[in-house]
């Protein structure tokens, strides 16, 4: 049976990592691994994690130098088949995701496997305010600028060994990066899973002011060239296929 490791990093503090912890404790897949990296919260964040810790596979809360930094401890600190991402504010849709994902990385041997992912409401994670519907794998439409949703990304660890981590020059564009260096290589064989596989509250780094928009596409803009897929063009849809988002929300 695949193991699978779920790495959620707080940081900057998380009222919410309770429901996200419970979530996972949800899953209805048996053989999870659950690793909670925090950055020394102290709004009350880690005596809810001590109330987990019997059930979590491992925990730490140590000073980060981003988000980035975070999931790569999580990373390195997995023993999981498959690692995935579920961050500190955010759900799995139902209590069957991971059992899916898990079937559809047996059944195809595959090297990633992702889906859609909805955008709600700080307050209530039944309002959606985004959903990003994701499609079938087609390695050249990194270039139109397509990308999966990365908190739905699952990939193997072999793909980390092959590819590397995070790359923390990047402060808020690193999880493109990362896509474009595995996946947009044309090299591994990813599969679609066209179901919600996660509900994530508004209010992420890379949309927060007007400062972070500039800042996250001109790291867009580094990383497709570090990575040659694409130009100003690709930039230019990758943005503006993000407005389809706010129409389509069921």
């Amino acid at each position: 049976m695949i193991k699978i490791s779920i790495i959620t990093a707080v940081y900057n503090n998380c009222a919410n990592i309770g429901p996200c912890i419970d979530s996972v404790l949800s899953q209805s897949y048996p053989n999870i691994e659950h690793i909670v990296v925090d950055g020394q919260s102290t709004d009350g964040t880690i005596d809810i994690i001590r109330s987990y810790e019997n059930k979590l596979g491992k925990w730490v809360s140590e000073k980060d130098t981003s988000i980035y930094d975070a999931l790569n401890k999580g990373i390195a600190m997995s023993t999981g088949d498959v690692i995935g991402f579920l961050h500190s504010d955010d759900v799995f849709n139902n209590a069957s995701m991971i059992e899916k994902i898990a079937s559809v990385f047996s059944e195809t041997k595959c090297d990633a496997v992702y889906g859609d992912l909805v955008y709600v409401s700080k307050t209530n994670i039944a309002n959606i305010v985004r959903y990003w519907k994701s499609s079938e794998f087609d390695v050249t439409k990194f270039r139109q600028g397509w990308m999966p949703p990365h908190p739905t990304l699952f990939l193997t660890k072999k793909v980390y060994d092959s590819y590397g981590l995070f790359n923390l020059k990047y402060r808020i564009a690193s999880d493109y990066d990362l896509m474009l260096r595995t996946l947009g290589s044309g090299n591994l064989h990813c599969e679609y899973l066209p179901e919600i596989i996660t509900r994530m509250r508004v209010g992420g780094a890379s949309n927060k002011s007007l400062k972070n928009i500039w800042i996250k596409s001109y790291e867009d803009w580094q990383a497709l060239k570090q990575n040659k897929i694409g130009g100003f063009y690709t930039l230019f849809l990758k943005n503006v296929s993000k407005l389809g988002q706010f129409l389509h929300k069921s």
